[in-house]
C-alpha cells in the first residue's frame, strides 16, 4: 500500500492522532512495536496560527518517526489553509484533516466531525488545503453526523475528487461518539467503490489482533488504524502484524516485559518534556500497563500521585518484585 510516495507494506497498522496520548514518547513506544505509520495529537488551526506554545509544540517530529503525519483540525477555511502552510514547514510526510473528532466543544463549533453538517465547506476547505502544500494531505473522518446522515460513501468520493491521497473512516457517526459498536459495513461500501482508487483506511473498535485480521478478510481496506486500544498496550501492534502473517497469537508481555516498556516509555517523556511535565503526563499512561493486576489500588494511586522519577522508578521496580 502506497499513500501517493509513500511506501507503507502490506495490510500497515496506524496509531491513530489523540489527543494528549500520541505525543513524541508514546509514538516513540509504539513505533518500536512497529506502528507504520503515526501522527501527531491533532492541533488547532487557531492555535498555530497564534504561535500559541502548546500547539506550535505538537509540531515536533523525528525522523525515526517516518513517515508521520500532522493533524490539523478548525471550522474556518482560510485558517485552516494557513495552518496546513504552517504544519508543512515542519516537515512531516502527510498533512491530514481532522473531520472526525467527535468531541462536544469541537464538533459543535462546525470543526473536527461537524464539519460533516457542512459537506460542501468540508470540500471546498479540503480543496484548497490541497491546492496550498506541495505533500499528500490526507482526511480522517466519520460515517456521518447522525444515523440520518450516513454520507460517507458520497462524500469519500468528493474528497477524492478534490485530491486527497488517503482516507480513513472511524466507524461511527458524531452523534454516537464512542458508543456501541463501530459499523464497518460503509467502510466497506466505500472500498468496494469502483470509483475509489485512493487507500482506505478503517478505524474503530480495533482492540485485538483477530479483530484486525478480520477487518482486513472481511471489509478489503488497505490499512487499519488503532486508537484507544493501545493505551497501556502499545505492544498492539506487534501482536496484530504477527497474527496476520502466522495466524498465531502472540503471548500477552509479562509483568517484568510490561515494567521495561513503561520505564522505556517514561524515560523517553521527560527526555523530551522535561521532568516536570514528563512525569505529570505519563501519569494517563503508568497505570494503563499494568490493568488487571490483583490489589493494585494503591500501587496505582501510588504511580499517578507520586512527582520524583526516582520513586516511580522504584514502584515499577516493586510491581516487578511484587507479581513475579
Amino acid at each position: 500500500m502506497n499513500i501517493s510516495n509513500i511506501e507503507l507494506g502490506d495490510k500497515p497498522v496506524f496509531l491513530a492522532p489523540m489527543e494528549d496520548v500520541t505525543d513524541p514518547s508514546f509514538r516513540y513506544i509504539c513505533k518500536y512495536f512497529g506502528a507504520d505509520m503515526m501522527y501527531t495529537e491533532f492541533i488547532a488551526a487557531d492555535g498555530l496560527i497564534r504561535d500559541a506554545s502548546k500547539s506550535v509544540a505538537k509540531l515536533n517530529i523525528f525522523d525515526y518517526e517516518r513517515p508521520i503525519g500532522i493533524q490539523i483540525y478548525g471550522h474556518e477555511i482560510a485558517p485552516m489553509v494557513e495552518a496546513a502552510k504552517l504544519a508543512e514547514q515542519a516537515n512531516p510526510d502527510v498533512i491530514d484533516i481532522n473531520f472526525g473528532c467527535p468531541v462536544r466543544k469541537i464538533a459543535t463549533r462546525g470543526a473536527g466531525s461537524g464539519m460533516m453538517q457542512f459537506p460542501d465547506k468540508m470540500i471546498e476547505m479540503t480543496r484548497q488545503i490541497v491546492n496550498a502544500v506541495k505533500i499528500p494531505v490526507t482526511v480522517k473522518t466519520r460515517l456521518g453526523w447522525d444515523e440520518n446522515n450516513k454520507i460517507i460513501v458520497e462524500l469519500s468520493e468528493r474528497l477524492q475528487d478534490v485530491g486527497i491521497a488517503a482516507i480513513t473512516i472511524h466507524g461511527r457517526t458524531r452523534s454516537q461518539l464512542y458508543k456501541g459498536e463501530a459499523d464497518w459495513t460503509l467502510i466497506g461500501e466505500v472500498k468496494k467503490n469502483q470509483r475509489m482508487y485512493i487507500p482506505v483506511i478503517g478505524n474503530g473498535d480495533i482492540d485485538n489482533a483477530a479483530k484486525a485480521k478480520k477487518m482486513f478478510d472481511d471489509y478489503g481496506v488497505d490499512a487499519i488504524m488503532v486508537g484507544r486500544a493501545t493505551y497501556g498496550q502499545p505492544w498492539i501492534f506487534k501482536s496484530i502484524k504477527h497474527y496476520i502473517k502466522t495466524n498465531e497469537l502472540l503471548a500477552e508481555p509479562t509483568v517484568a516485559e510490561r515494567v521495561e516498556i513503561a520505564k522505556i516509555h517514561f524515560k523517553k517523556s521527560i527526555e523530551v518534556k522535561g521532568e516536570r511535565v514528563g512525569v505529570l503526563e505519563m501519569r494517563r499512561h503508568l497505570s494503563c500497563y499494568f490493568k488487571g493486576l490483583p490489589d493494585f489500588k494503591e500501587t496505582r494511586l501510588k504511580l499517578v500521585t507520586t512527582n520524583e522519577p526516582e520513586k516511580i522508578i522504584e514502584l515499577l521496580n516493586f510491581i516487578n518484585e511484587k507479581y513475579n
